[in-house]
């Protein structure tokens, strides 16, 4: 079996490259899954993702994914398209992505993954893109309808710039995908819990720990599971076996209803679901 080294870092190591990896090795050496946060950029403006992305960091969130607004969404439910449709309407450019991510990096010590389908960033250049978003302090990208085998300019900027590439599994996903899938990724796996859209459920299925369980056994060092996710008592059933638990539509929804206070709020109570129970104990 072939890996990147980059990806098979023991847990005091991920410092010495990646800023997703060093952001949960060091929840896990507290005691506790990494909380990770997710928001729309220009939504509904771009300072005031600016704002919400601090306010998340100095309420419990330790790893922070921006997505880049997309008129057609393949996988994101109503609450976020309807996110992303206002930011657009109100003027956001793909570039701004850029301002977002450095006036949260400014501010904190988040890491910030930038989350976007490949379209933008092929249609601005991967080395541009990569480029910038390393000079702004961005971590790395999430890319949702990238696959390895299609990601060879990416593998390869990403590699020399030191960024993060956060590839994503599903229940579907086959043994053979699964381990090139682990192979490619730097920082975390990004596993999908349920096959469908994104958007808060009351239930997010035992799927979820069946691909994080294989994800681990192909090698990854860090799994982090998304789509579902609403409550602390969510974050504390997922956090027992994975490595980070994301939030991204009840945080967007906080931002709509209550503002920049709401999603401090939110972020304070799903972080009290954070910490690792050991197996037989008490939550």
């Amino acid at each position: 079996m072939t890996t990147h080294s980059t990806d098979r870092q023991s847990p005091g190591a991920g410092a010495a490259g990646s800023k997703a990896a060093a952001a949960i090795e060091k929840a896990r050496a507290e005691g506790r899954a990494a909380l990770i946060g997710y928001l729309p950029a220009g939504f509904p403006d771009v300072q005031t993702t600016i704002d919400a992305g601090i306010a998340m960091a100095e309420n419990g969130v330790d790893l922070i994914e921006i997505g880049i607004p997309y008129s057609d969404p393949v996988m994101d439910g109503h609450v976020i398209q309807e996110a992303t449709v206002e930011a657009l309407a109100n003027g956001f450019t793909v570039p701004r992505i850029f301002d977002v991510v450095e006036g949260i990096t400014r501010a904190t010590d988040a890491a910030v993954l930038v989350m976007t389908y490949w379209n933008p960033v092929m249609r601005m250049g991967v080395r541009t893109f990569s480029e910038r978003l390393a000079a702004a302090g961005g971590a790395g990208l999430i890319t949702p309808d990238l696959i390895p085998d299609e990601a060879a300019e990416w593998l390869e900027v990403s590699e020399e710039l030191g960024l993060d590439r956060v590839f994503l599994v599903a229940p579907s996903t086959s043994p053979q995908r699964m381990q090139a899938t682990v192979d490619a990724s730097r920082g975390f796996v990004y596993a999908v819990s349920v096959m469908g859209v994104t958007g808060a459920r009351t239930s997010v299925g035992a799927a979820a720990q069946a691909v994080v369980d294989a994800a681990h056994r192909a090698g990854a060092e860090r799994v982090c599971v998304g789509l579902g996710v609403s409550s602390s008592a969510q974050v504390r059933e997922i956090g027992a076996y994975a490595d980070g638990v994301i939030v991204g539509t009840a945080l967007v929804a906080a931002l709509r209803d209550g503002g920049v206070e709401a999603v401090a709020e939110l972020t304070r109570e799903l972080s009290t679901g954070t910490a690792k129970v050991p197996a037989g104990g008490a939550a």
